[in-house]
């Protein structure tokens, strides 16, 4: 799969570029004393299968891949979700990230478990090492908001989704994440004691330590974090020739999300005002504010 446009070190079957621009070295710095997500001594492809499965957006956009495809998952981490969208298809899936001690996890998991049709590329996003037009879908879900100009980074991956292509990303919500934020600001006061009783997320975790460490340093500890809205998103896909297909929350007030790559109206500034405060009060504010746009490449 020759997906790459710039040369690189090739060590463990792992594309290695240097990681040179200063805020990435931070977060690759975070990740590496607890990388995020980490498994669990006894996974496996079922596990992953059923942990993917479980997640309505992860099964429904592999149920939408379809197969023999070209898929790329930015900011993979340790890979679970490349592993996943891998695991019983002939597509041929790329995971990219900054963190080589995640891209190692990740890739020891799929050899351990003989999944052979995934190339793992340790590397900075603004570095653009990945071919224009090569992929057929890209998964980019809470990444971007972590990096130094996430319009930038938008910019450079959407040059390398095919026309024609699916993008989704998922950001940070301004206004969903207020619950998150205020949670932050007493877990520095009151400490872990407190997160685990107003942080349905970390409760759910309670019988895996390292999954509890890695979501509290993701959520709350995480030294680059920025907010976006969905009218910002949507200029950046009128900027770059991508066309609004769904979005969680809503755009308009539909909130069929039956088929996510339905093509749905944007609604306007008053509806999407509305639905982003209104995560606040639902399971999108308490898990983390995190809202998703998909989008599709014009021809």
């Amino acid at each position: 799969m020759n997906f790459l446009k710039k040369n690189c070190i090739k060590k463990n079957g792992i594309s290695i570029f240097q990681i040179k621009d200063y805020e990435t070295n931070k977060v690759t710095s975070f990740y590496k004393v607890s990388p995020f997500p980490n498994y669990n001594l006894d996974d496996n492809k079922s596990t992953i299968l059923e942990k993917g499965d479980k997640n309505y957006l992860t099964s429904k956009f592999k149920k939408f891949i379809g197969f023999n495809k070209d898929v790329l998952e930015v900011g993979c981490g340790t890979g679970q979700l490349t592993n996943y969208f891998a695991i019983g298809s002939n597509n041929r899936v790329v995971g990219l990230d900054p963190t080589i001690e995640s891209i190692e996890l990740a890739s020891k998991f799929s050899n351990q478990n003989n999944i052979t049709n995934i190339e793992y590329v340790n590397a900075d996003i603004f570095d653009d090492v990945l071919k224009d037009e090569f992929f057929d879908f890209i998964w980019c879900n809470g990444v971007l908001h972590h990096t130094k100009d996430p319009y930038g980074a938008f910019r450079i991956l959407i040059k390398s989704l095919k026309k024609k292509g699916y993008v989704l990303i998922g950001l940070y919500n301004k206004i969903g994440r207020v619950r998150t934020l205020i949670r932050k600001y007493f877990y520095k006061i009151l400490g872990t004691k407190f997160l685990m009783i107003v942080d349905p997320t970390l409760r759910n975790l309670k019988n895996s330590p390292d999954e509890q460490k890695a979501w509290i340093r993701d959520q709350y500890m995480h030294p680059i974090e920025r907010l976006h809205t969905l009218d910002e998103v949507l200029k950046w896909f009128k900027e770059n020739n991508i066309n609004f297909i769904n979005s969680i929350p809503s755009c308009d007030f539909d909130e069929d999300y039956e088929d996510l790559f339905e093509k749905k109206s944007k609604g306007n500034l008053y509806s999407r005002i509305i639905n982003q405060i209104s995560m606040i009060f639902s399971s999108l504010g308490s898990d983390g504010g995190l809202f998703i746009v998909i989008g599709k490449k014009n021809e």
